[in-house]
């Protein structure tokens, strides 16, 4: 297919290839196992020849997904797996090693920050730095240096990190750049606008967008010379160079690991990408109209969003996202003297659930739940305050879920 947008792109790539019975989706295959009649064919499989051979590595129905994540990110290849926290796994542990130092932004998701402490009893050293400022990026690079970390939109306090500049200091430093791009998704930024490595999108949340299937996914942009990687094991180094990656994770996260997308769910989240983009675009309106009568509200002490003024990277959002949006998170602080869980419980929009990216609103009060484990202080660092909620905005009438929170107040007051 010659290049087209996005949402023509995903809508009919299946029927690109030849499908079974002409369907206009790839079918869901259930198979765990493939027969070869040739030997030498099974065998090939087992090396990087396209194929099948077990499903823990890949089905035809999750080879399917990954295409579509590809063109979505013009990458050079992806792989899917089970969750987003099992893709960010996947890499970490496949291409990192004991003695290794990464650098973290302090503004990640709690379950990501959880995981990389576990690392420090594998022997990998972390510094975990202020992100929005290339300077500490720059002071924490050691000579054993392999990887950084950030998101594109923090989680759960919208900070934005200087992508462009980390991309530019990663590329000269010969250092992979890991970025989360699921808050952003590819239809405000694509991995290759920021020179990204690698980049990871939980496939839950807005990719698929109906809350009905968990999955991950690592795209490969291109922009890494593998050949000079130094982890890279020497079964891998036989491959072609803009290979190596993937296949390593894919061999030792996949295969040894199994940390592997159902067909079921692949197809789910294959089909909820169709609309991703109409979606999308639906979200990032309502966000910042509903950010806009936030900050003017008196029930909330702060408001914090990209597209505001106020917000600290409004300028550095602008040029990221080329105004296109900033996002589907709004994080805002309920003022002190009001009943936090009297005026969550009399919402009737707005639905009270831990996720993001969804059709529907979301809220979640963020200290009691997702960060309930993590300290005071490393909370304040993070810019969370104890009445903070996380508002995950959906598709649906704004004036709806204006008007849902007023009456909420008014029956908490």
């Amino acid at each position: 297919m010659d290049k087209k947008g996005i949402t023509t792109t995903i809508v009919h790539m299946d029927r690109q290839k030849a499908i079974e019975h002409n369907a206009v989706h790839k079918p869901i295959h259930i198979a765990s196992q493939y027969a070869f009649k040739d030997v030498r064919d099974l065998i090939a499989v087992f090396g990087n020849t396209p194929g099948y051979a077990y499903s823990r590595q890949g089905t035809p129905t999750v080879s399917a997904l990954e295409q579509k994540i590809t063109a979505l990110e013009d990458g050079v290849g992806s792989l899917c797996f089970a969750s987003g926290m099992a893709a960010i796994a996947a890499v970490m542990l496949t291409l990192l090693k004991a003695g290794d130092h990464f650098i973290a932004s302090h503004y990640i998701f709690g379950n990501t920050k959880s995981l990389f402490n576990t690392l420090g009893n594998l022997g990998i050293e972390m510094t975990v730095v202020d992100t929005t400022n290339i300077g500490e990026v720059k002071a924490a690079i050691k000579s054993n240096t392999r990887l950084l970390f950030t998101e594109s939109i923090a989680n759960p306090v919208t900070q934005v990190s200087d992508l462009k500049a980390m991309g530019d200091l990663c590329e000269s430093k010969g250092i992979l750049y890991f970025v989360d791009t699921t808050m952003a998704t590819p239809y405000l930024l694509r991995g290759k606008d920021i020179k990204a490595s690698l980049v990871m999108h939980s496939l839950s949340k807005a990719l698929c967008g109906h809350a009905n299937a968990l999955g991950g996914s690592i795209t490969d942009t291109g922009m890494f010379n593998w050949d000079n990687y130094p982890n890279i094991l020497e079964i891998y180094k036989s491959y072609p160079v803009a290979n190596r990656g993937l296949i390593q994770i894919k061999k030792k996260a996949l295969r040894d690991m199994g940390a592997s997308l159902s067909s079921d769910a692949a197809s789910r989240i294959a089909i909820g990408l169709e609309t991703f983009e109409l979606r999308i675009q639906k979200m990032n309106e309502n966000a910042l109209k509903l950010a806009q009568y936030m900050q003017q509200s008196p029930l909330f002490s702060e408001v914090k969003y990209p597209g505001l003024d106020s917000h600290p990277q409004h300028e550095l959002a602008n040029q990221l996202f080329q105004q296109k949006g900033y996002g589907t998170l709004i994080a805002a602080s309920l003022r002190e003297d009001i009943d936090l869980v009297a005026f969550l419980n009399h919402l009737q929009v707005i639905i009270l659930a831990t996720h993001l990216g969804d059709n529907r609103t979301l809220c979640l009060p963020v200290a009691p739940t997702i960060y309930a484990e993590m300290s005071a202080e490393d909370r304040a660092v993070m810019g969370i305050s104890d009445n903070l909620l996380r508002i995950s905005v959906g598709i649906e009438n704004v004036e709806d879920l204006i008007e849902d929170i007023e009456q909420a107040y008014q029956k908490t007051v």
